[in-house]
């Protein structure tokens, strides 16, 4: 018997199977600095103690972004190890807070799966929750990835493709206990604007531009504990070693601190695709759409709906091209919730 693994292949996944992720992993304020280090993020909520507890928290959550890699990072080896490439993102939402000494760890279900037509490949969906040590979901996502078959004669599984919201509804929103913006210090954040100042309709050019280094995608993806092959081996894909989506998240996340510092917390995906893949070398831009926005019951607080693109230095306001497809300086489309002061 094989004591290795080599990662399951599509005909490996059944409709309502459930995968337990290894290992849990404890967090510590070593992930919040080596996340700052690898991304140029600043938003006060995440750096600062003292600015978290004069907003009704405890202390300076891990930043959401990177509690979402831990999470994910638990689910390559079950999910993703053998895929081509991650799809997308949908009913995405961060229910707790992450602080440093929180342990972390993962599961996942298996809601849809669907043969691509070349008989090679399949897209399994998958519904995963992070867990604390007080078996507590402090967030929730699904996702869908394209895997390959490792026996091409498997027959081909009955089509399962799940019926996934396209919002998040706002009263599904979970906004931290005692979060309060009412004496929110604009100063301090960096950022005079509030929610009452972004308008739907309205883009934003973030100006600023990150170019990827492999040192820092590699760093990344170990600390995440990613082992999705293309991501290390050279030799995986004739077009080289793939940048990991979640670092182009985190990136365009953190050049959106130029137009949206208030944007302090990320509360819901509504949905998220990799148009482009994304290689060393490229120099990521982004900017931002506002797309709608609501009140909360939290004092001083707002949530706003935010399309966040990223992209390979391209003008920015483009995304289709007249058939609808992405143009091919798009790397990232992601609809997400975020609360800022009003």
């Amino acid at each position: 018997m094989a004591k290795t693994n080599s990662g399951r292949f599509f005909e490996d996944y059944s409709i309502g199977q459930i995968l337990t992720h290894a290992v849990p992993r404890t967090v510590s304020g070593g992930e919040r600095a080596l996340y700052h280090a690898l991304y140029p993020a600043r938003h006060a909520l995440y750096s600062s103690n003292s600015f978290a507890q004069a907003s009704g928290l405890p202390a300076s959550p891990i930043d959401d972004l990177a509690a979402f890699h831990v999470v994910f990072g638990k689910t390559v080896p079950d999910v993703s190890l053998n895929a081509v490439a991650n799809l997308g993102y949908a009913e995405g939402r961060w229910l707790l807070p992450v602080y440093p000494g929180d342990t972390l760890r993962s599961e996942s279900e298996v809601i849809g799966l669907k043969q691509n037509s070349n008989g090679k490949t399949g897209v399994v969906y998958v519904r995963t929750r992070g867990l604390n040590q007080r078996d507590e979901v402090v967030m929730e996502y699904v996702r869908w990835v394209m895997v390959r078959k490792n026996n091409l004669d498997s027959p081909a599984p009955e089509t399962v493709v799940p019926d996934l919201n396209k919002v998040v509804p706002v009263d599904q929103l979970a906004i931290p206990a005692g979060l309060d913006f009412s004496n929110y210090n604009f100063d301090l954040a960096g950022d005079p604007h509030r929610w009452g100042d972004y308008e739907i309709g309205e883009q934003i050019d973030h100006v600023d531009g990150v170019t990827i280094e492999e040192a820092e995608h590699m760093i990344a993806t170990r600390l995440w504990q990613n082992t999705a092959k293309v991501h290390f081996d050279l030799t995986f894909r004739p077009d080289g070693r793939l940048i990991y989506g979640g670092h182009v998240i985190s990136m365009a996340r953190a050049l959106s601190f130029n137009g949206l510092a208030n944007a302090q917390m990320i509360v819901g995906l509504n949905g998220g695709a990799h148009a482009n893949p994304c290689f060393a070398g490229t120099t990521i831009k982004a900017w931002t759409e506002v797309l709608d926005k609501a009140d909360t019951d939290a004092p001083g607080v707002g949530a706003i709906r935010l399309r966040l693109v990223a992209t390979k230095g391209g003008a920015p306001f483009e995304l289709k091209d007249e058939n609808g497809k992405y143009k091919p300086d798009v790397l990232l489309d992601l609809d997400y919730w975020a609360l800022m002061p009003q």
